[in-house]
């Protein structure tokens, strides 16, 4: 993978990992568009860009995380503490998942992708359809049920094809959580489970060995100008989006994001 190829995905990665329209089905439909080169750098390139749009939340929201941490430092059961047990009771499902059926997941990104890419696009733009057609009485807190339900839509979006913030944001709104909240939470329960699984995989990252190399379809590691590229290049586009993204979750209107899945999907399943 050169710089260029980098700068595309790592862009890619960026706008789609806000907007619910999936980044990993993105990333893989581009790669296939891309050809052979772009697919080089697999889970290494795949963990960096993800790390890159995890730095931009906690640039955007960066308010929202301070007030979290000033209220557990005070040490008492308050709004920021109940929140803070909420994304940690939201990381049990794809927690569980990321321990013990990660290789099958890994699995999934090996075989028929287009095919899984378009079904799982067409799942998330009919999850996004039923919020404008559904529309429950409005709670003011995400309860910690709730957050744990939103938990397991984002396990079942490790799916590429289903997007992560698309299934969040629409099981929040179908289960009556309010729209100035919801977005918000969305992007920081992602936080903790994407730097987990970047720390677990760091030797990996910066010393491949020759098997990792080889599981993953890989010469050699990427070079740091595809790195750097990919990174900036998703951190700058990620921020964008993030604000973005929540503007647009307040006002409720993701009938348009729901069409565009639906399109994407069927070209996908036409290519397969």
């Amino acid at each position: 993978m050169d710089w260029i190829h980098a700068l595309i995905l790592g862009f890619l990665q960026g706008i789609t990992e806000y907007l619910p329209v999936s980044s990993s089905g993105h990333l893989e439909l581009a790669k296939e568009l891309l050809g052979t080169e772009a697919k080089a750098g697999g889970l290494e390139f795949d963990i960096i860009v993800h790390v890159a749009t995890v730095f931009s939340t906690l640039v955007i929201l960066w308010k929202e995380i301070k007030w979290i941490f000033d209220g557990l430092l005070k040490f008492r059961w308050n709004a920021e503490t109940r929140y803070a047990v909420n994304i940690l009771v939201s990381m049990i499902p794809i927690g569980i998942v990321g321990l013990f059926f990660k290789e099958k997941i890994e699995a999934i990104y090996s075989g028929n992708t287009l095919l899984v890419v378009g079904i799982c696009l067409l799942v998330t733009a009919l999850l996004l359809a039923a919020t404008q057609f559904y529309k429950p009485k409005e709670r003011e807190n995400i309860s910690t049920l709730h957050a744990f339900i939103i938990g397991i839509a984002q396990t079942i979006a490790v799916l590429p094809g289903l997007s992560r913030s698309g299934s969040t944001i629409a099981t929040g709104l179908l289960l009556g959580n309010s729209k100035q909240k919801l977005a918000q939470f969305s992007f920081l329960m992602v936080i903790p489970p994407i730097l987990g699984e970047a720390l677990i995989d760091f030797k990996h990252i910066f010393a491949p060995s020759q098997e990792y190399l080889a599981a993953n379809g890989m010469a050699e590691t990427l070079p740091m100008s595809a790195v750097i590229a990919g990174f900036l290049a998703a951190f700058v586009s990620g921020c964008i989006a993030c604000k973005w993204m929540i503007s647009v979750v307040r006002k409720s209107n993701l009938i348009y994001f729901a069409i565009y899945c639906a399109i994407i999907g069927i070209i996908a399943l036409c290519n397969v």
